[in-house]
């Protein structure tokens, strides 16, 4: 039987620091795209994503009379909040790269491709001791990146993936993946890898998810080998 771990100070003031980060990500968000939505009805189609923001001044200060007085100031309100908010997530995002200095299990969850320092963080942060899980197939299934069983009479039969345990870890996961794989789609993944033959023969939304799953049990399988050395 397993039971939850008691969590320590020290992890529920990083559970803080990433709930507060995550609400800030979101306001960001909703911000730039009320300002997009504004600047669209004023016939200015805005580029999407917080890092093509910085575009957006010269647009809005330009030197034509497309926009009003009234909407350019209201504009400039949205970009300085955008940009309040993008300062304190930036602070926010130090802490976790501090952790990599000190944290040996943290700083290995990044040699999974597609995870960075938040990734990292948040998985030590939320999820119980790796020596809870005996592969890291269990811990997928914990974080919710494996197929429900819908198996009888001797026939396999899996359904979706089944979306159980820490939703955050399994969405910065996800997430990860997704660059994994856009980035080997122009780019090319090495020769014979796994990836290569898993994109011919699955759906991309597939691959990611599998990409996450094969990284935690690699990671997991490492982990189990240092212990055993």
């Amino acid at each position: 039987m397993r039971f939850v771990a008691v969590k320590s100070e020290a992890q529920q003031a990083a559970a803080m620091a990433y709930r507060t980060r995550d609400l800030l990500v979101r306001q960001r968000t909703k911000t730039i795209n009320a300002l997009r939505a504004h600047l669209a009805e004023q016939g200015i189609v805005a580029p999407v994503g917080p890092a093509r923001v910085g575009r957006l001044p010269a647009i809005i200060d330009g030197d034509d009379d497309m926009l009003l007085v009234a909407v350019r100031d209201l504009a400039r309100h949205l970009l300085e909040q955008a940009a309040g908010l993008a300062a304190k997530i930036a602070g926010l995002d130090a802490d976790p790269r501090r952790r990599m200095t000190t944290d040996d299990m943290a700083r290995r969850l990044t040699t999974i491709p597609g995870e960075g320092a938040v990734t990292a963080a948040t998985i030590t942060t939320f999820a119980p001791p790796m020596e809870t899980y005996s592969k890291g197939l269990d811990f997928a299934a914990w974080v919710g990146l494996t197929p429900r069983q819908r198996s009888s009479g001797g026939k396999d039969r899996l359904g979706r993936t089944s979306k159980a345990g820490q939703r955050d870890i399994r969405r910065l996961l996800i997430v990860g993946a997704v660059g994994v794989v856009r980035w080997a789609a122009p780019k090319g993944a090495p020769g014979g890898s796994w990836l290569v033959v898993a994109g011919c023969e699955r759906g991309r939304g597939n691959v990611r998810v599998t990409v996450k799953r094969r990284g935690r049990a690699n990671q997991q399988s490492g982990r189990s080998a240092i212990e055993r050395g």
